[in-house]
């Protein structure tokens, strides 16, 4: 049960973060289309998420804020075991009279089609399930009358496109799952269908998933990526005019911005980009990479107006560990390993990391280049079981904090003990994230 006073204040405290105090669009008078749908809204607070945060010891500093609700599985659109459906999510940001409410599609075939776990519900064979069980209901409901004032901020399969370039053919990572996906054609398919869907409602604005600059931010990874972006925009029906922006960062870690070293640094003759943790990456932060991916995609035929967003809700890495400037040494990986905010072994490491903290917060045109800072992934919200297979579960070893390699070599994951699976509440690591805010609540 949800109290109509908590509800009051969590809209009011969302209002705040996005800077309007403006009310509604009057139900006579249909709102326009604005650039940036952030500006001037007020962003609904999901009180499912918002009270299993303010449960938690100081976690009522953060409960107001606004979070995306994640669709991840067909039973999810109607709501399952007792949790609230779309149309419950859309009634209560009536109620909050809220103006903007932000929504994960999350469930292609064969999802993940890079990691052991999760793989969502669909098989690779479920392309129809997907379009007439999945999209079309979400489509529907989104298309209700008394929700036509209410902007739809629809993200749209993020990690998905991504795949299809770093873990498909020769490269390292690759997997069969992958490159089956990739050659029939499911996950563009899929993301073409769901934008052509969407881009039939005139309240609603697509995002398309980038990844985040430590996944795909070397050229023989981005710019490959460019052209997946463009075929799945063509694909089943639709047209870049679709994609009102693009999203950044979402569920992971990356800082913003490394505040105590460059990418173009040099010590002892020896540039950063060459050190281990950057591995020749031209990009260590995530607004640089944002910027290059929006002014890449735009010149390849995406519309000039789309924005870009950032997903801000665990990459802060405040407290104790944080550098609080350039560390002096002639070693040039020293170097980077104690200058650098971003404290995690790998930059590629995803899940449930020890150390990581809440980011900026919600904002919109938080700076130059930027639409808004918004908070895809829930804090507190589990990236996937720690523990190994129990009952026939698939195994994640990135979430296994002991995982070692067939080939009996360790792997630093950076992931938290204990991790329930996929979506379960995990107030071990949401306690963690409130300690290491950045900025500090």
């Amino acid at each position: 049960m949800h109290r109509p006073e908590t509800i009051l204040a969590q809209a009011v405290a969302s209002v705040l973060v996005m800077g309007s105090l403006a009310g509604p669009a009057s139900a006579a008078e249909p709102p326009t289309r604005p650039d940036n749908p952030y500006v001037g809204a007020r962003v609904y607070v999901n009180p499912e998420w918002s009270d299993r945060a303010a449960a938690e010891p100081g976690g009522d500093a953060v409960a107001g804020q606004p979070t995306a609700v994640w669709l991840d599985r067909i039973a999810s659109i109607g709501g399952a075991a007792g949790a609230m459906g779309l149309r419950a999510h859309l009634d209560a940001a009536v109620a909050q009279h809220a103006d903007l409410v932000q929504v994960t599609l999350y469930n292609l075939p064969a999802r993940d089609c890079g990691r052991h776990a999760p793989q969502g519900e669909l098989s690779i064979e479920d392309s129809d399930r997907y379009r007439a069980e999945f999209v079309d209901p979400i489509v529907e409901t989104l298309a209700a009358p008394e929700y036509a004032n209410l902007r739809i901020v629809a993200f749209v399969e993020p990690g998905s496109l991504s795949d299809l370039v770093v873990n498909t053919g020769s490269r390292y990572h690759a997997t069969a799952g992958c490159d089956e996906v990739l050659a029939r054609g499911t996950y563009l398919e899929g993301v073409g269908y769901a934008l052509a869907r969407l881009g039939t409602l005139p309240n609603v604005y697509s995002y398309l998933d980038i990844s985040h600059h430590g996944d795909v931010g070397w050229p023989e990874d981005s710019e490959p990526l460019r052209t997946v972006l463009l075929q799945a925009t063509t694909a089943a029906g639709s047209t870049p005019a679709n994609v009102h922006g693009f999203v950044t960062n979402v569920a992971n870690y990356s800082v913003l911005r490394e505040e105590h070293f460059r990418v173009d640094d040099v010590v002892n003759g020896q540039p950063v980009y060459q050190s281990k943790w950057v591995d020749w990456n031209p990009f260590v932060d995530e607004v640089p990479y944002a910027r290059h991916m929006r002014e890449s995609l735009t010149a390849a035929g995406f519309p000039v107006t789309a924005g870009v967003v950032v997903d801000t809700s665990r990459n802060g890495w405040g407290g104790p560990n944080r550098p609080t400037g350039p560390v002096a040494t002639g070693d040039l990986n020293r170097y980077v390993d104690g200058s650098r905010i971003d404290r995690r072994a790998v930059v590629g490491n995803w899940c449930n990391q020890v150390g990581a903290g809440l980011g900026q917060r919600p904002a919109a045109e938080p700076e130059p280049g930027i639409d808004a800072y918004v908070w895809v992934k829930p804090p507190g919200e589990s990236d996937g079981a720690a523990s190994r297979p129990i009952m026939g579960q698939p195994y994640e070893p990135m979430c296994d904090p002991y995982y070692a390699s067939p080939r009996g070599s360790s792997y630093d994951t950076g992931a938290t003990p204990s991790a329930p699976p996929f979506g379960e509440w995990f107030p071990a690591h949401f306690r963690q994230l409130l300690a290491n805010a950045w900025p500090p609540l």
